[in-house]
């Protein structure tokens, strides 16, 4: 077994043991038998991050807690198990919805959250690092009233607010199934939120959101 050698704040080492160098505090090291590159600060007392080569995979692993918030794989595939991302639904349809008044749409059942950043009780993410969010919006309305003055569904977040809006008044009759979809990327600040709303104007409170085809999802772009 090779044995160790350290110069200044540079480790070198033959062992699966990592070496540490005459200070005790190494902030690079190079170790032979199990691939290694870690860049280390051990000013407080543990290791904060290790950057390491570990059976074909690039790996940032944060030493403290043990978890590796990125991987890039031999064919190039990036993980970020630690990004920001949810997909909700309604764990049941919301009917007869109030007509000349905003009314929230219940996402309060989780497919996943990644990051745990979206709040079921008030069906609201929020945003945990300033960056641009990807959101999606999905509905299958059911019973739309073709006399409404018109229907807007809005994705309403901290720094603006995103609309999808429709004029039902030239229908023949009530579509039985109304869907509407939209996507957008939002620029966020961290603690930003984001909610979804619907307003019907005039007409019937007769219109239904349907359960189980209906969605909001996000995630962190960039």
């Amino acid at each position: 077994m090779a044995s160790n050698l350290s110069i200044g704040n540079l480790a070198v080492g033959g062992s699966s043991t990592s070496p540490t160098n005459s200070t005790g505090a190494p902030e690079v090291i190079l170790e032979g038998t199990a691939p290694l590159i870690a860049f280390r600060d051990e000013s407080g007392g543990t290791d904060d991050y290790v950057v390491m080569n570990d059976d074909g995979a690039f790996k940032i692993k944060n030493d403290t807690d043990n978890s590796t918030p990125l991987t890039i794989s031999n064919a190039g595939d990036v993980t970020l198990p630690a990004q920001p991302a949810f997909d909700v639904e309604l764990s049941t349809g919301q009917d007869d919805i109030a007509v000349d008044t905003w009314t929230t749409v219940l996402f309060n059942t989780e497919r996943f959250d990644q990051g745990s950043n979206f709040n079921t009780g008030t069906y609201t993410f929020t945003a945990p690092v300033t960056g641009k969010y990807q959101f999606n919006v999905n509905i299958r309305f059911e019973n739309l009233d073709a006399a409404a003055t018109y229907l807007q569904v809005e994705l309403k977040a901290s720094n603006h607010s995103y609309y999808s809006l429709i004029d039902p008044r030239g229908l023949g009759s009530d579509p039985v199934y109304w869907p509407v979809n939209f996507s957008t990327l939002a620029d966020m600040d961290a603690s930003d939120t984001a909610y979804v709303r619907i307003y019907q104007s005039a007409g019937t409170a007769q219109m239904d959101i349907n359960a189980t085809q209906s969605n909001f999802s996000g995630f962190l772009a960039c």
